[in-house]
């Protein structure tokens, strides 16, 4: 017999380790950085809406594949007050942390590192820890953008773009490996029912 604790920490892996969600996800991040910086077409008004639609269009199609090969697996109302308070916390860290490391506010610290990727890897690896436990991956990708974000080397003009641009390409590239282990963990796709096999 299944007992309930597996089914709720499958539903918090299942959730967690949808990894090709990440790579619209990091995508945007760098898109953002890039119409922050004004660089190409991003520079015009209309192309981060236009961008982030297509990137949102690209969830959906994420979406539709794990519900057609994975089925739907929902984690519990426990697991998902977690979840919310823990995106609460990771509002409170990136936008908190990031204005006291870098803000030039006279009680700021200014210091010179990357406040938005340190702050984001800080939240990354929180919110892993929490949900499903931190994994190798999970402890690199997310430690090298947590040192890489504190080295003494930022105090020349605002880094917070390139940090959004590190942000996105770590999560990329988390989001390979989470997938690769969500495969490990439930299998290979399958095929996607048809009406007919119902």
């Amino acid at each position: 017999m299944i007992e309930r604790k597996d089914l709720e920490t499958a539903a918090a892996t299942y959730s967690y380790l949808r990894g090709l969600f990440y790579i619209p996800g990091g995508a945007l991040l760098i898109v953002a950085a890039l119409a922050n910086s004004g660089v190409g077409l991003l520079r015009h008004v209309w192309a981060f809406p236009v961008a982030a639609g297509l990137l949102g269009l690209m969830c959906l199609r994420v979406a539709r594949y794990y519900n057609d090969h994975y089925g739907r697996l929902n984690p519990s109302p426990r697991q998902q007050l977690r979840a919310g308070a823990a995106v609460l916390v990771a509002l409170v860290v990136m936008g908190g942390g990031s204005t006291l490391m870098r803000s030039r506010a006279s009680w700021s610290l200014d210091l010179p590192v990357n406040a938005i990727a340190v702050s984001f890897a800080l939240v990354m690896l929180v919110s892993y820890a929490v949900g499903v436990g931190l994994k190798v991956h999970h402890v690199l990708i997310w430690g090298a953008l947590l040192v890489t974000g504190a080295l003494p080397v930022w105090d020349g003009a605002d880094p917070s773009n390139i940090g959004l641009a590190l942000a996105g390409a770590a999560l990329m590239v988390s989001g390979l490996f989470d997938h690769h282990l969500f495969v490990r963990t439930f299998g290979a796709a399958k095929e996607p029912l048809e009406v007919s096999d119902v």
